[in-house]
């Protein structure tokens, strides 16, 4: 059994040494987690704020410390078409490796106070925790994974031991090497593609488009992680016709028909308060662009629509899988995913029969 208190600094791999002189303390030391590439002398954090200089080696300061627990639905990840209707145990840190204006989580990502890590809990905790509560996996969620990875990683090998599987939920913004280490032991990630432009990662959260697609391009390319997009759309920022048209072509051309795509309405906060709601319109409009491109599973979330949040057969076009929000209605899928109408094997994760965990979000405590 692990150590159930949480070391205060916990030694990392992705980063390598610039030396500016003869002595540490003249150092920098580089991060080689994500794209940022943080430069960082002793006792400096980085952008993420987790990760720092001590000694002359990036820790992670924030292994075995979360911000809370909960119970969810699979479906509020937003994963759809991994093992629809099952529990999933829910949890993050600190922190964040962007900084997007719209931020919904912003409380806990952009936090820089210790106390927003109140609950602590070693990765054979995590899972011991999940396993009780009858969850089908854990999710790595609320901030990113890739900050925590250590920590995430851990907890995965940990969760598979017990027959759980592992979720991240990620702005996939990160290097090759670490995507590596990360992915190879998840089962399944939902990643949120924040736009379609340079301009709006460089503006609005101040990152890069380019090392998001290669997080698809390789989930795609080189694993067999069940993934799942979204892309909140933002009025006026990358909901036009033009960019909804360039990354649905993408995504058909480039991961496939079969990748379920959501498309989220905004709501105004942290640092948009000025913007207005997405209306259903503007999803709609999306899903339809999409759907033009030949992509099979295409969902509008953060809006009451059951039409758009229900999956159908694109084989037959019937209804398979009916959502009213997270409650599971109509469900016409075999044990293992195949469509009872025409037989077509649905593309995703399917195991046994149905489960219907609903809207519950259930805060845990985890001992």
């Amino acid at each position: 059994m692990q150590n159930k208190q949480p070391p205060a600094f916990f030694a990392t791999r992705f980063w390598h040494k610039e030396p500016r002189g003869e002595q540490l303390k003249d150092e920098l030391v580089t991060c080689d987690v994500c794209p940022h590439h943080c430069h960082l002398r002793e006792g400096k954090r980085g952008i993420c704020y987790v990760r720092m200089n001590h000694q002359g080696r990036i820790v992670l300061t924030s292994y075995g410390r979360s911000s809370g627990f909960c119970i969810d639905p699979i479906e509020k990840k937003p994963l759809n078409h991994f093992y629809p209707g099952s529990k999933v145990m829910s949890f993050g840190t600190a922190g964040c490796n962007l900084s997007c204006k719209f931020c919904q989580n912003w409380a806990i990502s952009k936090s820089r106070e210790i106390d927003t890590l109140c609950a602590t809990a070693m990765p054979e905790q995590l899972a011991a925790a999940a396993k009780k509560q009858g969850c089908k996996s854990l999710a790595f969620t609320y901030n990113d994974p890739v900050i925590f990875m250590e920590y995430a990683v851990d907890t995965a090998i940990a969760a598979k031991a017990l027959g759980l599987k592992s979720v991240a939920v990620s702005a996939g913004y990160m290097c090759a090497q670490p995507r590596i280490e990360l992915y190879r032991h998840m089962d399944a990630a939902n990643i949120d593609l924040k736009g379609f432009t340079e301009n709006f990662y460089h503006k609005i959260c101040h990152g890069q488009l380019q090392p998001v697609l290669d997080t698809l391009l390789y989930l795609k390319q080189q694993t067999s992680v069940w993934f799942e997009i979204t892309t909140l759309l933002i009025p006026d920022e990358n909901d036009s016709d033009q960019e909804l048209h360039k990354m649905c072509q993408w995504i058909a051309e480039n991961l496939g028909q079969d990748v379920p795509l959501h498309f989220s309405a905004f709501h105004p906060d942290f640092k948009m308060l000025d913007k207005q709601s997405t209306p259903l319109a503007t999803l709609l409009r999306a899903r339809k662009i999409a759907l033009g491109y030949g992509l099979h599973h295409v969902y509008c979330g953060n809006v009451h629509n059951i039409e758009s949040d229900s999956t159908y057969c694109p084989s037959c076009g019937k209804l398979l899988i009916e959502r009213d929000w997270y409650q599971l209605g109509q469900y016409n899928l075999d044990g293992r995913g195949h469509c009872l109408h025409c037989g077509q094997r649905l593309a995703g994760r399917f195991a046994g029969p149905k489960e219907n965990f609903g809207r519950q979000r259930i805060p845990v405590s985890v001992e």
